[in-house]
């Protein structure tokens, strides 16, 4: 069997495994009462989903493990369990927020500082075992040229540990509509998936992103408006943690600038939001908006914007920055 082939089969067994196990889940999570708190000062128009189970990203996360595991039998090679094992540390993270919020009965887990804390400390682990394997090097490739930069690995280590800490609170941060968070990744594990194919010894990483393709495809039959599922914290921090580690274990963290612009549109939506209303505030005594709501989704569904349209034109952008990290690092690697 070619290299087509194995990822091919990759992303079928992802699609199929995560797809099975929703029917066991979504039912399991409605049994438990495990539902969906919705935050009081959020959307008015998302009270209706109070209640829907949540922390389905259960259901890809044990698909990837077992795609994973079987990879490393069948090919004697363990480049996806690695990037799982990452990405589980940051579902572990979420599980225990979204466990948290659960306890509570609030929108509200772990503590900021908290979940900081656990998540650079995952960081900074992933970044010293891959220098350890020797898959990381202290540079930075541009993209389209090639040019390489050179960095000291002490502030490596620094920009790395605060780009996957970012990375993966982006990701939690897009999940916000129906199917948007799972929507906008796709593309970018079918850029993962294809380098893959290109670069040298990292098959097994492209194998991972192709079962990461089909698992969110599986777990769209599930998610998509209206949602019977949220992914919950559990499974966008486990997203997260894939789509940085990804990037760094190709060695290509610059390509985040193009394959999570969305992700990076709307953590900066929310940024500016919160700075601009404390800056007017603080000068004029009334704090004024940039967007009608953060992050940026929510400023779209305010316009009128369906959840349908928002993920759709969501996930057109992704797509296109997409292409673009494609083509400037396919021929780099």
């Amino acid at each position: 069997m070619d290299d087509w082939g194995k990822l091919l089969v990759c992303l079928a067994a992802g699609l199929g495994l995560t797809a099975l196990l929703g029917l066991v889940i979504v039912p399991a999570l409605k049994r438990a009462h495990v539902g969906q708190a919705i935050k009081e000062d959020g959307p008015v128009w998302h009270m209706s989903k109070q209640g829907t189970p949540t922390m389905g990203g259960v259901m890809f996360i044990a698909a990837a493990a077992v795609v994973s595991a079987g990879w490393g039998l069948w090919q004697r090679d363990w480049q996806p369990m690695a990037i799982f094992g990452f990405g589980a540390v940051f579902g572990l993270i979420g599980f225990l927020d979204d466990f948290a919020k659960l306890r509570h009965h609030e929108n509200t887990g772990l503590s900021a500082p908290m979940k900081f804390l656990l998540q650079l400390a995952a960081a900074i682990l992933f970044t010293v075992l891959l220098r350890g394997q020797e898959h990381l090097r202290a540079e930075l490739i541009l993209p389209f040229c090639g040019a390489v930069w050179a960095i000291p690995w002490p502030v490596y280590m620094v920009f790395a540990a605060l780009v996957m800490v970012g990375t993966v609170n982006a990701v939690n941060l897009t999940d916000g509509v129906d199917g948007l968070s799972s929507s906008v990744s796709l593309p970018v594990m079918l850029v993962f998936a294809a380098l893959g194919l290109r670069a040298a010894d990292k098959l097994g990483y492209g194998a991972f992103a192709a079962c990461m393709l089909g698992c969110l495809l599986g777990f769209l039959v599930y998610n998509h408006h209206p949602a019977r599922v949220f992914m919950g914290d559990t499974g966008s921090l486990f997203l997260g943690g894939v789509v940085c580690g990804l990037a760094f274990a190709y060695n290509v963290p610059l390509i985040l600038l193009f394959v999570g612009i969305v992700y990076i549109c709307e953590t900066l939506s929310d940024i500016l939001q919160v700075f601009y209303f404390k800056l007017t505030k603080r000068r004029t005594g009334t704090g004024r908006r940039i967007f009608l709501m953060a992050p940026l989704h929510h400023h779209f569904e305010k316009k009128g914007w369906s959840e349908e349209k928002v993920a759709s034109v969501f996930t057109i952008v992704s797509c296109i920055g997409c292409v673009l990290g494609f083509v400037g690092y396919v021929g780099l690697l």
